[in-house]
């Protein structure tokens, strides 16, 4: 299957709408060594990294929720969060 890395965006933006209701931007861009394609989550200065394998990207462009990319993003969305709140606390 072959789509763009900015329709894989799109589309996983579509499929996690928590992402863009949290203010996280995200990119996708793709590796070639490790045959994957590389997410970055970013909110403020704070960005999470993660690895998308080309089967899972597949089936999110078939519309199927990839279950290790929704942990991840709900995983990365409370860390952004986490992160403010000590921040807000420190200052």
């Amino acid at each position: 299957m072959k789509y763009t890395n900015v329709a894989l965006k799109e589309k996983i933006l579509e499929i996690y709408p928590d992402i863009a209701q949290h203010k996280v931007a995200v990119s996708v861009t793709w590796n070639g060594e490790k045959g994957a394609y590389v997410l970055k989550f970013k909110r403020g200065q704070e960005e999470l990294i993660t690895y998308l394998d080309k089967s899972d990207a597949d089936d999110c462009m078939n519309n199927i929720r990839c279950v290790h990319l929704g942990i991840k993003v709900d995983q990365f969305v409370r860390n952004f969060e986490a992160r403010e709140e000590f921040g807000r606390r420190v200052a």
